[in-house]
């Protein structure tokens, strides 16, 4: 490739907006859009299987759109009080009206938004959320988890290019020319793109997987597993791509908060799948 290409390349961040619009101080991102993006392609996914799939022929499309409405708010909540868990509880004990107000307290009244969502938190809040829908409608969780599973990864990648576009969550320093120049970072170096890596294994590589899987003969219920497997070790391994949270650092060893998280997500979707599939051969 040409040195016009690379510098193009490792410079693009710096050339991204993130604003869509803005009236006044009323602005749209991009990040915003694309969680719009995400859940509607799920959606659309959804709905095909249960239109097209005789499995899913008892669940209704009103019964799929309550369901994403709940997943969202699952997002949501979970995200936020998973961030809050996970990533900082010491400030946020000190601070508890930062948890839901869009306001910093700690040395003067800011206005920061809502500052802070976990992934683990708020895939809780999703399969928290749904289970309570499912228990209230007298559907089947496996189900729906099996309807559900193989459309999520698609969307997440939707969230991670909106990551992407906003300058976060960005990688370590790297010297390899497929680093990038991202404004938020500190330092001049290069950083790996790791919202990029994420948003094609986490995201398309793992989608391609799950939907190729989804008409062989699992037991019910394994295309959530498989999910919380697949994600939990792909995002282990793009974690040592990944800048820490600058105030943890390192929570054990050289692993991340992320990569300890993605174990137990792992290890919770292997002990599924073989809880499921012993629960099938009775």
């Amino acid at each position: 490739m040409t040195a016009e290409f690379w510098h193009w390349w490792q410079h693009l961040p710096e050339t991204i907006d993130p604003v869509l619009f803005a009236v006044g101080g009323f602005r749209i991102q991009y990040y915003g859009l694309m969680y719009i993006v995400a859940f509607g392609l799920t959606y659309v996914l959804v709905r095909h299987r249960v239109q097209h799939e005789a499995r899913f022929q008892s669940v209704s499309l009103t019964q799929v759109q309550d369901l994403l409405t709940v997943m969202i708010l699952g997002v949501i909540v979970g995200g936020r009080f998973g961030y809050v868990l996970f990533y900082n509880l010491r400030y946020y004990l000190a601070n508890p009206l930062e948890i839901v107000l869009p306001f910093r307290l700690e040395g003067g009244f800011q206005f920061t938004g809502i500052a802070g969502m976990s992934f683990h938190g708020g895939l809780i809040g999703v399969l928290a959320a749904t289970w309570i829908y499912v228990r209230r409608g007298g559907l089947d969780y496996r189900e729906v988890a099996d309807l559900f599973a193989p459309a999520v990864p698609l969307g997440y990648a939707f969230g991670r290019l909106g990551n992407f576009i906003n300058g976060e969550l960005y990688g370590r320093v790297t010297t390899a020319p497929i680093g990038m120049h991202f404004p938020l970072a500190p330092g001049p170096g290069l950083r790996h793109p790791s919202q990029l890596y994420e948003a094609f294994f986490e995201g398309l590589v793992l989608f391609a997987v799950l939907w190729a899987l989804r008409r062989r003969p699992l037991p019910r219920g394994a295309m959530l597993a498989l999910y919380l497997a697949g994600y939990g070790v792909v995002r282990f391994f793009i974690e040592y791509f990944r800048q820490p949270d600058a105030h943890l650092g390192f929570v054990w060893m050289r692993f991340s908060m992320g990569q300890l998280l993605c174990l137990a997500m792992t290890g919770a979707g292997v002990g599924l799948y073989a809880y499921y599939r012993r629960r099938d051969c009775q």
